[in-house]
């Protein structure tokens, strides 16, 4: 590709209505166009299309096939390619929209959560190297048997990134509804604060744990290929966040730095779940079974804390998503059963509220700080976990909003 190529994503909300895609025609022609970029552009389904797509699903069968439903799926953001080409045409832009497939985007891993395995986008180069805008369906490619797979929820924003690696861009810019990566989430923070710059490791920490604004795949595919992420609003204008490689001494120019430590963030998700596996023989490879069955159907899990042994048996806890539930309960009922463990329970009434920052572990003060928080609130931890760059507590989601607030007055505003 040659210079100053930059790819472009729109998210849903940002295409919601013919308006919103004309808008967003107009936004690529001023914002990059007219400024002598190289454009691609990758889009999400409208609105909530997936959404209606999916209820359209469950209403016509009660059983799930992973592959028809990608094969549904990827509708959405064909539709979006077309729609935002014809605009772009319409304005007088040289503009084409290309699928999955077209674009070269192949898969592996199962149908609803597949992986990028290559990115050869040779005709969507040949089209931006005649003159031409291109617009990219995001969220899906093609597997070994040609058959479309989705890449799981936000996969547009993986799409724009490695499309993005792929023509060798000079930056990906994310849209989206709102205008950057703030230190929490301002419907529940009203003076929470946007963040000029976030690490990749420290934006990858917060999207694992909860923060909405990009899909944690894509910011790690930018790391390993250190592609920068700029996310901003499709609606206001202003300055966003910038998303990139650590910058110690420009973190010390303009004093972000205090003995190592810089806490950036507040991070809640009310969409987890908790399953137990109660009364588990405490015998060699009875974890593995469990774990390789849910990752045979795909099913993700995190946090996982073995109880200490009482007898000849330890009971295993784990969080999943809670769109996958039902499907982790059936497998841990199955199992159980197999392996005569007692019993499985769950709890949907859930969520987890995180501090983030990058050193948090050489800080022994932080956790003791985040609990005496949690403490003071009345507020219950039911489990804790925590890496190098975060501290973790599950609580009662009835609970996440007055956490998340009294934590970021704590540590981001300097309330004691």
């Amino acid at each position: 590709m040659s210079d100053h190529c930059v790819v472009l994503k729109f998210g849903g909300s940002s295409l919601a209505t013919v308006e919103r895609i004309r808008n967003v025609a107009v936004r690529v022609k001023v914002d990059y166009l007219d400024k002598g970029f190289n454009v691609a552009v990758v889009v999400s389904a409208m609105g909530k299309t997936s959404d209606g797509l999916v209820e359209l699903a469950q209403k016509t069968s009660s059983v799930f096939n992973g592959r028809e439903m990608d094969q549904l799926l990827v509708i959405g953001e064909q539709q979006s390619a077309a729609l935002l080409a014809m605009a772009m045409e319409e304005m007088g832009i040289k503009a084409k929209s290309f699928n999955g497939l077209q674009a070269g985007f192949i898969t592996k891993g199962h149908h609803t959560e597949g992986r990028i395995v290559d990115v050869n986008p040779k005709r969507v180069a040949c089209w931006m190297d005649e003159g031409g805008t291109a617009v990219v369906t995001g969220f899906q490619g093609i597997n070994e048997f040609g058959d479309f797979m989705t890449l799981g929820r936000g996969g547009s924003d993986l799409s724009a990134v490695a499309l993005s690696v792929a023509l060798n861009a000079e930056f990906c810019h994310i849209y989206t509804d709102v205008d950057g990566i703030f230190t929490a989430d301002p419907r529940l923070v009203s003076n929470a604060k946007r963040l000029s710059s976030v690490s990749y490791d420290e934006c990858i920490e917060m999207a694992a744990l909860g923060a909405r604004v990009l899909q944690a795949r894509s910011i790690e595919f930018a790391s390993l290929y250190k592609m920068p992420i700029y996310v901003s609003s499709s609606i206001l204008d202003g300055e966003g966040t910038w998303v990139k490689e650590a910058n110690m001494e420009e973190n010390i120019k303009h004093g972000k730095v205090k003995e190592g430590l810089t806490i950036k963030a507040i991070v809640h998700d009310k969409n987890i779940a908790k399953i137990a596996v109660l009364g588990v023989p405490d015998v060699p490879g009875i974890a593995a079974g469990l774990f390789s069955k849910l990752a045979e159907r795909g099913i993700g899990v995190e946090m996982i804390i073995q109880s200490v042994m009482r007898g000849d048996v330890n009971d295993i806890a784990f969080l999943v998503k809670e769109a996958l539930l039902g499907e982790a309960i059936e497998v841990c009922n199955d199992y159980a059963r197999e392996i005569d463990a007692q019993g499985v329970t769950y709890d949907s009434e859930i969520g987890r509220v995180s501090v983030v920052g990058i050193g948090l572990s050489v800080y022994p003060d932080i956790p003791a700080q985040m609990f005496s928080v949690l403490s003071r609130e009345g507020i219950n931890i039911d489990m804790i976990s925590s890496t190098s760059n975060s501290i973790t507590c599950v609580i009662s989601s009835s609970s996440i909003d007055k956490a998340v607030s009294s934590l970021h007055r704590h540590f981001m505003e300097g309330e004691k």
